[in-house]
């Protein structure tokens, strides 16, 4: 009798156990994809701040900064947003570097070939300019004036026209000597390197 009724009910167990399979994959729900290949398809916003180089190769010597260039947007700039008498970043988001293939003389100092954190101290009649060893850092948060290699003071410039973005230029003046300027809102400051 044991034997008999476990035949029985053996396959009625295994049917049981199969028998929903197929009834489950049909029924399970589908997901609605529409709205991750919306997001997938949105561009990212752009940028208020823009990453932007500059560049010139002077006798062989390539001078490339690169920077984030901020916009003037209405707002009042050296003594407002940029504080005067404080390390400044000279750009956004994170600290502009310039990078040298070739020494440099600047002023009566040797800069050897190398990444430097570009830096100002801007004010009302007189800026300074820095190259600091320390090049990889997030506007000014981390700057260590022990590390700087060099500062220069420059006289700024007030421009009759504003310019509306932060903006570099590197330009050879002659052979061996580039000059590089620095132009925001109605304020421009510039410096000279020769090629050592």
């Amino acid at each position: 009798m044991k034997k008999f009724t476990f035949a029985i009910l053996l396959p009625l167990f295994i049917a049981g156990c199969g028998g929903n399979t197929e009834k489950q994959t049909t029924t399970a729900p589908t997901e609605d994809h529409s709205q991750h290949q919306a997001a997938a398809t949105e561009k990212p916003a752009k940028s208020k701040s823009p990453k932007k180089t500059a560049m010139a190769i002077v006798d062989g010597n390539h001078i490339h900064i690169d920077y984030s260039s901020p916009s003037v947007r209405g707002r009042q700039i050296f003594g407002g947003l940029v504080a005067f008498g404080e390390v400044w970043a000279t750009g956004a988001h994170k600290a502009t570097w310039i990078q040298l293939d070739k020494p440099v003389k600047i002023g009566d100092k040797v800069v050897p070939a190398g990444k430097y954190g570009l830096f100002t101290i801007p004010g009302e009649q007189e800026w300074t300019v820095i190259l600091n060893a320390d090049w990889d850092m997030h506007l000014a948060d981390d700057y260590d004036a022990s590390k700087d290699v060099i500062r220069i003071s420059c006289t700024p410039e007030t421009l009759e026209n504003s310019v509306e973005s932060l903006t570099y230029t590197v330009e050879k003046v002659a052979s061996q000597t580039t000059e590089i300027a620095i132009a925001w809102d109605k304020t421009k400051i510039k410096f000279v390197l020769k090629n050592s």
